[in-house]
């Protein structure tokens, strides 16, 4: 549905909204950018997993990437700007996810017009540009962001009855991460009645996912197992959400934490959509729907998990055009959350100050145990403490006479995970008696917490 001229006086243009719109959002999503760095594992630990392989396909390793935890897309669009690089650039990884959060805010400017006409794309826009989730996710180098761009893009297509590209676009999600398979039931929905053109857009679909995951082909086995393992472990789900709320209430808090009161606006124009079923109507209701009810299956409920969902959230908001101006004013809500989170990223990491204390008090040829979430100490022999989670076995290691068999001289650990176990230490009972082991059998030499020009999780460094 085309924009009124009245509609477009209303917003002082649309290029001119576009582009103010854009810009707030690259702001919004620049701050905090270098959070963290060099170390490639403390804003989001899936980057030490995904850029240093993408560093690798430049650099010899080849394009087999050996690992299929995730589908390759993303590293071969990280990998062409990495061979410049003399190590894996963490911060040029998160720049091209950054870019794909802007166009992600655009698409979704795309997807609001295409469907509901010029107000609805302004909606859209703004409540993505500044969705405290995707603003946040925007400046790490995961998956999450080129999800939900591609499903933006999907769903726009879909709705523009460009069936083939829609396709195109599906297997490019899928590529990005195995969720994006889903945008085949809203696939369906557009392309219902026409057979033969859905049949040949699945075939375009699969094509595409294979053409940018082609090494699933090669290595079936190795690629379905390690899948199907991540989403094992996310329905069994993570330390952390073991005393979390049913996973619908869990993901419609994740969703309000991301949009806050906007979510009322979507979730009326979703009941909305489903009463009017136009076609649509019922391409973003299916898909939202779809996309929820695999969320309901999740024991894990990371806030990550409901990106793919806010583009189409934010265009059913801006479906109820009388409520516009209301919607666009709620929005101050999010933004407000993503100004606070910014400001925290612009301070250092409690985990880097621990790291620079530890490079000046330890001996280098001390053996360091250290938890996960902490900073990579490459000068140290260092033991790995593995992660707990549900169903997973305790590591022998977190003890103090194993530590001290092994010849262990020092413990790094921090609140990231200390916290969690401890908050469940019924069902982590021996991860939690190491923690008082600590604290009762070894000397602390070094703590930092959140606080005084620092942000993140508090630190500690024992020496047994």
């Amino acid at each position: 549905m085309a924009s009124s001229p009245r509609a477009d006086s209303r917003w002082g243009g649309p290029r001119a909204a576009l582009i103010a719109i854009l810009a707030g959002a690259a702001t919004l999503r620049a701050v905090g950018i270098e959070y963290g760095l060099p170390f490639g594992n403390l804003l989001n630990p899936d980057e030490q997993s995904i850029v240093p392989r993408a560093w690798r396909m430049v650099h010899g390793g080849g394009l087999d990437p050996h690992w299929f935890d995730y589908p390759t897309l993303l590293m071969y669009l990280l990998a062409p700007f990495q061979a410049w690089q003399g190590a894996p650039s963490f911060l040029t990884a998160r720049i091209v996810v950054l870019l794909a959060g802007v166009g992600a805010v655009a698409a979704s400017w795309w997807l609001g017009r295409r469907a509901y006409g010029g107000s609805a794309g302004a909606v859209a826009a703004a409540a993505v540009a500044v969705e405290a989730t995707h603003v946040a996710y925007s400046r790490m180098a995961v998956t999450d962001v080129p999800l939900t761009l591609a499903v933006a893009v999907a769903l726009t297509l879909m709705v523009a009855r460009r069936l083939e590209w829609a396709a195109l676009a599906v297997g490019i999600a899928a590529g990005f991460k195995y969720p994006g398979v889903l945008l085949l039931v809203p696939l369906v929905v557009a392309a219902w009645g026409r057979w033969w053109r859905l049949a040949g857009a699945a075939a375009i679909a699969v094509v595409t996912f294979l053409a940018t995951s082609p090494y699933v082909l090669l290595h079936p086995a190795q690629a379905a197992h390690e899948a199907l393992a991540v989403q094992r472990l996310a329905r069994k789900g993570w330390l952390g959400f073991e005393h979390d709320h049913v996973s619908p209430v869990a993901f419609v808090a994740r969703l309000w934490s991301g949009l806050g009161p906007v979510l009322l606006i979507a979730g009326a124009g979703l009941v909305l959509a489903l009463v009017r079923r136009r076609r649509t109507d019922l391409v973003l209701a299916s898909f939202v729907l779809v996309y929820f009810v695999d969320l309901l299956t999740l024991h894990a409920h990371f806030d990550r998990y409901v990106l793919p969902l806010v583009p189409p959230l934010a265009v059913l908001a801006g479906r109820i055009r009388y409520l516009a101006p209301v919607t666009l004013l709620l929005l101050v809500v999010p933004l407000t959350w993503s100004i606070r989170n910014d400001v925290r990223l612009t301070r250092t990491d409690t985990r880097v100050a621990a790291f620079r204390w530890i490079e000046a008090h330890v001996p280098e040829d001390s053996t360091i145990a250290a938890e996960s979430s902490t900073a990579a100490l490459q000068n140290f022999p260092v033991l790995p403490l593995a992660l707990p989670g549900p169903g997973r076995p305790s590591d022998p290691n977190r003890s103090i006479a194993s530590l001290r068999r092994q010849g262990v001289s020092y413990v790094l650990v921090t609140g990231a995970i200390a916290d969690r176990v401890l908050a469940a230490r019924r069902r982590y009972p021996r991860e939690a008696r190491f923690y008082g082991e600590l604290r009762t059998d070894a000397k602390r030499l070094y703590y930092v917490a959140d606080g005084h020009g620092l942000n993140g999780p508090w630190v500690a460094v024992y020496r047994l």
